[in-house]
């Protein structure tokens, strides 16, 4: 298994967004993101550093691997 990189709110949202899914709204201090043709949203807290359990669950709630993540990571 891939090691997660350690990334902030921020950056995992400008990845998502580079990976196909885009902005829906933000309340307090979650980005909500949408996917048209996907059944769930992406609920992403803008804190400095995401705790690698919080990002692994983003990255499959995304329908995505580690390593697809990451390789979407490197365009940014």
């Amino acid at each position: 298994m891939a090691r997660l990189p350690v990334l902030s709110g921020e950056e995992v949202v400008r990845i998502f967004l580079k990976a196909g899914w885009s902005f829906n709204r933000q309340r307090g201090s979650h980005v909500v993101l949408l996917k048209t043709g996907h059944p769930a949203s992406l609920s992403i807290p803008q804190h400095r550093e995401l705790a690698p359990g919080t990002l692994r669950a983003l990255i499959r709630s995304a329908g995505m691997t580690v390593e697809e993540f990451i390789a979407w990571s490197q365009e940014v």
